[in-house]
């Protein structure tokens, strides 16, 4: 994967959907579900944090939307009541590693105790919450060894990417930009991702509610993302 996503990354545009020929590279890992599925897979990674997470959480009930939400580790150990409220309100969690690493710029070894320390942070502030959740996982940057991966998915992780990236963080995005990112591309069974972070604030807080309204008038429900048999390409 490396490789090809490397490859991606070095146009000069911006990749907002995945191409389909790097999913069908690894059809083990979750990039979108099948366009019947009349949902859209909402996802936040990096929080939780005071500043931003709590006013997705209350944007999200407002639409009666849920979604899954990518935590750092040492997020959740930052701020456990605002995790807790994410799991209560009925959102899937998953583990984006403890501090953020690279998976290409850090050993396999290195990486793993990472990934197993964030998810010990997890379960400790949620007993009891089910597997099919605290094992979803999503690499940061999208970044990841086939080395890494093939050991996480052994451990039972799925591996959660994407196939509409909105880029709310990069701050030459204007928050309209970032809009039409999302509205030009969505479709049933996509799965997106946002961040609920300090970089992506600005974008987020203007694209989040004109995207739960589309959404919303599309008459597709906002799903969470939960242990699926298999990755299922739209038609």
């Amino acid at each position: 994967m490396k490789n090809c996503l490397n490859n991606v990354s070095k146009v000069k545009f911006k990749i907002v959907k995945m191409p389909r020929f790097i999913q069908r590279l690894y059809p083990e890992r979750i990039w979108a579900f099948a366009s019947t599925s009349n949902s859209v897979y909402l996802t936040f990674d990096d929080g939780p944090i005071p500043e931003v997470t709590p006013w997705v959480l209350d944007l999200l009930k407002e639409y009666d939307a849920k979604a899954t939400f990518f935590c750092i580790g040492e997020n959740v150990q930052k701020h456990p009541a605002i995790f807790k409220r994410i799991v209560s309100e009925g959102h899937a969690v998953g583990n984006h590693t403890f501090d953020h690493l690279n998976g290409w710029k850090t050993e396999t070894s290195e990486y793993l105790e990472n990934v197993e320390k964030a998810e010990k942070q997890i379960t400790d502030e949620q007993p009891g919450m089910p597997e099919k959740f605290s094992r979803l996982f999503r690499p940061p940057y999208g970044r990841i060894r086939s080395s890494q991966a093939k050991k996480l998915q052994k451990k039972g992780y799925r591996i959660v990417m994407w196939d509409i990236l909105t880029f709310d963080y990069d701050a030459t995005i204007s928050p309209e930009k970032c809009l039409q990112n999302v509205l030009k591309k969505i479709r049933s069974g996509s799965v997106v991702v946002f961040h609920d972070s300090f970089k992506a604030q600005k974008n987020l807080r203007y694209v989040l509610p004109k995207v739960l309204e589309f959404i919303s008038e599309k008459n597709w429900d906002c799903s969470i993302i939960k242990n699926p048999d298999s990755n299922k390409f739209r038609d």
